[in-house]
């Protein structure tokens, strides 16, 4: 019996994990998905958040923000395809606030629905980046 999983992060930029893992956890178009091995095939689309990985031989979970995406679950692999992923390690709170402040701005000149969604869409992004970082420290 396979008591783990591998795992595969990655986004149009970079691979940002690649491993094997005990469990994945996720934020779900419908809420948090927990994968574990053997687990059944599957596929959805993810929301922005935080992804976390226990990954094998590793005392801390590994922790990335994506900023949506999809997720395939087979019995022995999970891959997420994100827009976006950013390792936990690497985010930048202070980046974070400043494009959320540029974001708002320019939710207050939009003029157009189209615009005002993309906007809004930015900052629920920026919004769900920000819980991650706070996450991160808070352990």
């Amino acid at each position: 019996m396979t008591s783990t999983i591998h795992v595969d992060v990655v986004s149009a930029e970079a691979q940002i994990f690649s491993g094997e893992a005990q469990f994945v956890v996720l934020p779900g178009e419908l809420g948090e998905l927990g994968i574990y091995p053997r687990h059944t095939p599957l596929i959805t689309r993810i929301k922005p958040g935080t992804v976390r990985i226990k990954a094998i031989g590793s005392a801390e979970e590994e922790l990335v923000f994506v900023a949506g995406g999809i997720l395939e679950v087979q019995p022995r692999v999970v891959t997420v395809l994100a827009d976006t992923a950013i390792r936990g390690r690497d985010l930048d709170e202070a980046k974070a606030l400043e494009a959320q402040q540029r974001a708002q701005e320019a939710l207050r000149s939009a003029t157009d629905r189209q615009e005002v969604a993309t906007v809004e869409a930015e900052l629920a992004m920026l919004a769900a980046q920000l819980a991650a970082i706070r996450k991160l420290r808070g352990k």
